[in-house]
């Protein structure tokens, strides 16, 4: 771990144990595809010390065919895909909350995400060949190898599930490359799921299970955390069979450039930053200058043969003499937009 904080001491470092650290925001935006040294890194334990040669994934469950095959069996035995999609931590801009009332978790800042090609091959391809059941009601669970410890729980490996009918979208990978270098220890070497549109919890790293069963995963991420809540529900009162369980993640927009608190000169500046919209377009970012009492449209970058990256914005701005509140709110194809304050969706989870 000593070793990986020397290799990001260039990220803003949440934790150390576990490791948790998001890029610096310009330089998130510096790029379309994120490298993979500038992808935020979010542990909840260890990180295991794999190797793909002797590494082994099983495929278990309600299969007719069980599974039980090496990284390189895999990459030999099925179709090798790439993937442009973006990953993002369900706490992304948590501190925006934090800024309401105290939340519980890391104060990410709007950089707990990232945009690469993943390379691996498809979920479903390997359901298929494991003869999985195919009914909508079925769940598709991940166990992984690294160990999480939580004060109440105790010791437990992570894992958490998705519902069948996203397991058999054709985004869907079992990845071992990012930008068509090997996946670093940190970001799951030597197979992780990547689950496009659902919030990363949903894509485990160091995968070594995947079991085809008829109810979401019992484990702890899946079945008590990772839930939408209330504001008036705190953790002394929360009932976690009422939350609701995060998977697609929410249409969003952040300013990267100019930094908060930014000091400008008088004159024209240029606004950057990114927004997402899951299993949607991005069909227009607004930017103002005044808190949101008046708006003007700014200029999108986007692939079009990428459905699961981001938006790139930009607006160039003439700034008077004076203290400005730069805001952004981005807008959808179904014609939705962001919740004006945090105040909106405040809840002690963040």
């Amino acid at each position: 771990m000593s070793n990986l904080f020397c290799r990001k001491s260039d990220l803003i470092v949440h934790s150390k144990t576990p490791f948790n650290a998001e890029p610096p925001l310009h330089r998130l935006r510096g790029r379309l595809m994120t490298r993979q040294e500038d992808f935020y890194v979010r542990s909840h334990g260890n990180i295991p010390q794999l190797d793909e040669r002797t590494h082994r994934l099983r495929v278990t469950g309600m299969v007719q065919a069980p599974l039980d095959l090496s990284v390189p069996e895999l990459r030999a035995r099925f179709p090798v895909r790439t993937v442009t999609a973006v990953m993002q931590c369900a706490g992304n801009r948590r501190a925006d909350q934090q800024q309401v009332r105290p939340t519980l978790g890391d104060p990410w800042a709007p950089g707990a995400i990232g945009n690469t090609d993943w390379t691996g091959i498809s979920l479903a391809d390997v359901l298929e060949a494991a003869g999985a059941e195919k009914d909508a009601i079925l769940h598709v669970a991940f166990d992984a190898c690294d160990e999480v410890e939580m004060p109440k729980e105790g010791r437990f490996n992570y894992g958490a599930s998705i519902p069948m009918a996203k397991a058999m979208a054709p985004e869907v990978l079992l990845a071992f490359a990012m930008n068509g270098e090997p996946l670093a220890p940190e970001h799951g070497y030597p197979l992780r799921v990547v689950v496009p549109g659902y919030a990363g919890v949903r894509s485990p790293k160091w995968l070594s299970t995947i079991t085809v069963q008829n109810k979401p995963s019992s484990n702890h991420m899946q079945a008590r955390d990772y839930k939408l809540v209330p504001a008036d529900v705190t953790e002394d009162t929360v009932d976690w069979d009422k939350g609701v369980t995060i998977y697609d993640m929410p249409l969003n927009s952040a300013i990267c450039e100019p930094a908060a608190r930014a000091v400008l000169k008088t004159g024209r500046t240029t606004v950057r930053g990114y927004a997402i919209a899951t299993a949607r377009d991005v069909v227009r970012v607004d930017v103002s200058i005044d808190g949101g009492r008046s708006w003007r449209q700014a200029n999108l970058e986007h692939d079009p043969h990428a459905p699961w990256s981001w938006t790139f914005w930009s607006a160039d701005l003439d700034l008077p003499r004076g203290d400005h509140e730069l805001t952004v709110r981005a807008w959808d194809s179904a014609g939705q937009t962001q919740p004006a304050q945090p105040d909106d969706t405040w809840n002690f989870k963040g």
